[in-house]
């Protein structure tokens, strides 16, 4: 006979998605392990925003009290730990850390998160996350009306620019080479006074992560203050991938309305499997995936 899995879930990534899916558990009564490596992909951010209660604290600040209230639950644990595989079938998976250490589980959640694919740019990774930004809800209050470039090109560029208008005027799009814009484009960016600048970037001048010029390949500056970027992204891990989870076109976890994956028992929560990449937007699916296992636990018996 097979022994009883150890774990009604085993939540793989510990940040905010991870430890939201925990407490819902945790309040259900269920047996949870947390594994996770600390590494958070928003480490190097100096503060949180957009988000109720906690606007303008510390990533790692909000993350430790979560934690600490997470585990005050006495059937959540978390270990830290790099798990390098997950096997079997719903109600007896198996889960493998770096360390060989061996875990079973009924149910699986991915809160693994993602990998920006940074490019290397001299100056880029040093200001990501501080003043080159991925989004004006976590970040554009702070740089309103600043000297303000977009980093992109063709139809993103586009977009992005009318976008980020919202919040400040003075505004350059940075194609970093020959730009791929319509005749249409290029014009609707004229009439809005939006400069398009064609010039190959050689570095991000900065000061401790904060930006104050693009230098450019032949020798000319233009000074800034906070620099919008879309880099590709990857899944943190290959796991979800091998168990035969589906994926988006965005190279996104698929999930149902449930948080469910395609494959039985599996589930998925925060940036790995949405585009709305936002530390609330991460609770807000932990708490969902967690409600929803706990359901599927609770109808399954």
């Amino acid at each position: 006979m097979k022994s009883e899995p150890e774990f009604d879930v085993i939540i793989i990534g510990g940040s905010y998605a991870g430890l939201s899916a925990a407490m819902a558990l945790g309040r259900s009564i269920r047996t949870v392990l947390i594994i996770d490596d600390g590494q958070p992909c928003n480490k190097q951010t100096p503060h949180s925003h957009n988000l109720i209660t906690q606007d303008g604290e510390t990533p790692a600040a909000i993350a430790e009290k979560a934690r600490q209230q997470v585990l005050a639950y006495p059937t959540v644990q978390l270990k830290e730990g790099l798990v390098v595989s997950v096997t079997g079938v719903s109600n007896q998976f198996e889960v493998v850390t770096g360390a060989n250490q061996r875990f079973t589980a009924r149910k699986i959640l991915f809160a693994t998160g993602l990998r920006d694919q940074l490019p290397s740019l001299p100056g880029f990774s040093d200001c990501w996350g501080i003043s080159v930004i991925h989004c004006p809800f976590c970040h554009g209050y702070e740089y309103r009306d600043q000297r303000t470039g977009i980093l992109m090109n063709g139809d993103a560029g586009v977009e992005m620019s009318l976008f980020i208008r919202n919040w400040s005027p003075n505004l350059t799009l940075f194609t970093n080479g020959k730009s791929t814009l319509t005749e249409e484009q290029h014009q609707q960016l004229t009439d809005r006074s939006i400069p398009i600048v064609e010039k190959e970037i050689q570095q991000i001048r900065h000061e401790g992560g904060y930006v104050n010029a693009l230098v450019f390949a032949d020798g000319t500056e233009q000074s800034l203050d906070a620099l919008y970027a879309r880099p590709p992204f990857e899944q943190q891990t290959d796991i979800p991938k091998r168990l035969g989870c589906t994926f988006t076109e965005q190279g996104l976890i698929q999930v149902d309305d449930l948080s469910r994956t395609t494959v039985p028992g599996v589930y998925a929560a925060g940036d790995n499997s949405t585009m709305m990449r936002a530390v609330a937007a991460a609770i807000a699916a932990g708490t969902k995936a967690g409600a929803m296992l706990s359901r599927e636990l609770i109808l399954s018996r």
